[in-house]
């Protein structure tokens, strides 16, 4: 028999003239080569086995278990998610030969949990090799796929190395399935011939998992999750709907990097567009690094042989310590539910257990700890075509707590942005009641209310009024070129108005309100951010990057119905002042209004404010003024310039 040992699409035939240390290898692989008959006739009943991850699974050796009922006896599968539709170990019929544990509860695995048939077990995706490394998870038996072997006898794990590696260094007995259409995968993802027990050549396609088309949900979703990933940023990208729709959104992103645990298709446009170069990583710089993939085969052609891929086992590539050590790090993860406080549900549905685990947590402690880093929690706003708010008040009896309210930085939802790290209960319920979807903000509000998160007269917008303008963003360079950017302000700012009040000086005060103000408490400040964008409109100038940009500038209208005029005014932080702020501002809020069929703007300005006054006199616009008792009374139409 002549053994070919090959190196992906390259072959190395043995002649007569191979070193003495090739021959043994090809020695050692022939005389382990056999049948699955063979190969299973050392299982033994009661037995541990370990089955390949994800699109790894060995499906020649799975599917035989059952055409050989009798070398499988009360035995337990281990394994961290399977993709195979049907898999005889959660199959009633079979619940005699075989007990699943699941690290991690897949499609095909959730009936079967949830019947009792099937065991889950709740662990951080970055200590499932330890487990099986120190002995508390002993292993008989480990299937698994793996590429022929090269020239030193060394398989590659291909597409899945994250426990499978483990597994095939602890379990006492290693069945693996060589199949020469398993990419060849660098980075710590070899095991040698000899580490084989047992080898059953079958050659067949490789599973693979085929994107879901991309809902309108999960493209908003995907929008504003890409505003949160800097030029240069690390970033880790999972699998699923909104995963694929923020690599969609960062096309236009410059020098990115990977380091993650898992990736799909979506990643391959980027990195094949030269979005992600991975120029600025400080850990690995230059690779794409992860602990396994679930794709297509254009994925499995890319990462074949591919030096840029470099995959690693979870207790590597998902370690916190290791994440953090990415500069810039942006880790991207899904929810099923969210309370008020920032709780974050991940692997039940109440009691129901979903999914798992994963590595949200080691991810989203690692970003954490990361220079620069942003750890983000995406979700829709609903579930259940819109019957049921993922934002809730309190989290469903039995929902386990993947991510505490302690670790919890941004969450995104279709609606927008919420920053809760370091923010009080009161301040993470109004960012959350922000970005919930409309219809269940006001019961949001009413049971926060219930609770005493909030204060007791707290307000949302008026119901019917217009959504917030997230599109409506401009910037202002100052002569002295300094950079101002400006944003509509949203309820969620009311701290911020409130600073800005308590920075400004006594006559900027008495400009503003035409008396004399000492405090802005919630009951004067929740009025200037509760607003309809529609009879009631303000625009912020801030510096600094969200969430914590300083408010330097307000400008804001009040319309009135009946004529058609919206009153304006104006606060600008005294060292802004005279740089051009409050023109820039006029300008944009008549732009604005114009579009929102505005007949013009009115305004009171008391005559010793002359910087205001020459803000509309220098407008351009013909402005009409009365002067009354030391305050001008103005007024333009935008039609008569």
């Amino acid at each position: 028999m002549i053994v070919i040992f090959a190196v992906s699409g390259a072959t190395h035939k043995i002649g007569g003239n191979m070193d003495w240390k090739i021959q043994r290898l090809q020695t050692l692989y022939e005389s382990r080569i056999c049948t699955v008959d063979r190969a299973f006739g050392k299982v033994k009943p009661g037995s541990r086995i370990f089955i390949g991850t994800g699109c790894a699974v060995p499906q020649y050796l799975v599917e035989s278990m059952t055409r050989l009922p009798q070398f499988f006896a009360d035995v337990e599968i281990f394994h961290l998610v399977s993709l195979t539709p049907d898999p005889p170990y959660t199959n009633p019929k079979f619940r005699h030969l075989f007990r699943l544990n699941t690290f991690f509860i897949g499609h095909s695995a959730r009936d079967a949990v949830e019947r009792g048939d099937a065991d889950y077990t709740p662990i951080f995706l970055s200590e499932i090799p330890k487990l099986i490394k120190t002995g508390r998870l002993h292993l008989d038996v480990a299937l698994i796929q793996v590429t022929p072997p090269d020239t030193f006898g060394n398989c590659s794990l291909g597409v899945s190395v994250e426990t499978d590696k483990a597994a095939v260094e602890c379990a006492d007995y290693v069945i693996a399935q060589i199949n020469p259409q398993m990419p060849r995968t660098l980075g710590d993802s070899f095991v040698n011939v000899n580490q084989l027990d047992a080898i059953v050549e079958h050659d067949e396609p490789i599973i693979e998992l085929i994107p879901e088309p991309l809902t309108d949900e999960a493209e908003r979703i995907g929008f504003y999750v890409s505003r949160l990933v800097p030029h240069g940023s690390t970033i880790q990208a999972g699998i699923g709907t909104i995963p694929n729709a923020v690599l969609k959104y960062l096309k236009d992103k410059r020098n990115l990097g990977v380091h993650t645990e898992m990736f799909s298709d979506g990643l391959i446009d980027l990195y094949e567009s030269g979005v992600i170069t991975n120029s600025e990583k400080t850990f690995h710089q230059g690779k794409i690094v992860a602990a396994f993939c679930l794709g297509t085969k254009r994925l499995y052609d890319t990462i074949d042989n591919n030096p840029v891929f470099e995959f690693y086992p979870t207790d590597y590539v998902s370690d916190p310590r290791n994440i953090s050590k990415n500069d810039n790090m942006v880790a991207i993860n899904s929810a099923l539910e969210i309370d008020l406080t920032g709780q974050v549900c991940a692997d039940s549905i109440g009691h129901k257990f979903f999914s798992g685990i994963g590595g949200q947590a080691d991810y989203i402690r690692g970003a954490a700890l990361a220079k620069n880093g942003r750890p983000i929690i995406a979700l829709p706003s609903t579930a259940k075509n819109g019957t049921i708010s993922r934002i809730v008040p309190l989290l469903t009896p039995g929902a386990g707590v993947v991510t505490t309210r302690g670790d919890v930085h941004y969450v995104v939802t279709e609606y927008g942005i919420a920053y809760l790290h370091g923010k009080n209960i009161r301040q993470r319920v109004m960012a959350l009641i922000n970005i919930a979807h409309p219809k269940y903000r006001g019961w949001l509000l009413d049971e926060a209310k219930n609770l005493n998160y909030i204060y007791a007269d707290q307000q949302l917008p008026p119901e019917g009024g217009s959504l917030y303008p997230e599109e409506v963003t401009w910037s202002y360079t100052t002569p002295d070129n300094r950079t101002i950017s400006f944003r509509v302000i949203k309820s969620t700012d009311e701290e911020k108005i409130r600073e800005l009040f308590y920075d400004l000086r006594e006559e900027d005060i008495y400009y503003r309100f035409m008396s004399t103000v000492k405090t802005l408490p919630h009951s004067k400040a929740q009025p200037l951010v509760i607003l309809d964008y529609a009879e009631k409109y303000a625009i912020s100038g801030y510096i600094g990057e969200e969430p914590d940009e300083k408010f330097v500038s307000v400008a804001r209208w009040l319309l009135d119905r009946p004529t058609n005029y919206a009153e304006v005014a104006f606060t600008v932080h005294p060292e802004w002042q005279g740089t051009g702020i409050g023109s820039f501002m006029l300008q944009k809020l008549v732009e604005v209004a114009k579009q929102k069929g505005i007949t013009g703007f009115t305004a009171e300005v008391l005559a010793v404010n002359r910087k205001m006054l020459n803000v509309f006199f220098k407008s351009g616009f013909n402005v009409q003024s009365k002067l009354d008792d030391g305050v001008y009374f103005l007024t333009f139409k935008f039609d008569k310039a």
